[in-house]
């Protein structure tokens, strides 16, 4: 790509990227972004496009109704209902209650330093690796090892009680 055709390019990709990135929900310089990458990508690929400025408007308009796509699909994590319990009924949350206080007396079952490690993950603080690391006294790299094998031992420990609650026949 030659300067001369990006320094060409540049003010018809702002002037396209802002015109749509209102009605997309998408900043103009992220669709900006996606449009320089694809044709960066179709240069390696097929060339130069016959007729850059129509290729760029299609470009920015197909960029545009792909971020419209996401956006309808994706959603954030404090709008999911899982940490809010206000349409759960009685019922429900006396259930959750139940389930968090058999995950929590399998934990302290497990064997090794896999009850510390557990309750760590668990930890609504939200640790990171390194810090639980730092706490637990082991080194980083092995703490995912450890994990899996403590996940293992938990999982097996309440296969017996989730098999047991399920409908047979």
């Amino acid at each position: 790509m030659t300067h001369n055709m990006v320094t060409a390019l540049r003010p018809l990709l702002v002037a396209e990227a802002s015109a749509e990135a209102y009605a997309s929900g998408a900043e103009p310089g992220d669709l900006e972004q996606a449009v320089w990458l694809r044709l960066l990508e179709r240069l390696e690929a097929d060339g130069l496009p016959h007729d850059p400025q129509g290729w760029l408007r299609k470009a920015v308009r197909s960029e545009a109704r792909r971020t419209r796509r996401t956006i309808r699909i994706e959603r954030p994590y404090d709008l999911e209902p899982a940490d809010d319990d206000s349409d759960r009924g009685p019922e429900q949350l006396a259930l959750a209650a139940v389930r968090r206080r058999a995950l929590r007396d399998a934990v302290r079952r497990l064997p090794g330093r896999c009850p510390r490690l557990m309750e760590a993950l668990l930890s609504p603080r939200d640790l990171t690796y390194r810090e639980i690391a730092g706490e637990l006294g082991i080194s980083q790299g092995s703490l995912g090892p450890e994990r899996s094998r403590c996940l293992g031992c938990l999982r097996r420990l309440l296969t017996p009680e989730v098999a047991a609650r399920e409908a047979r026949g």
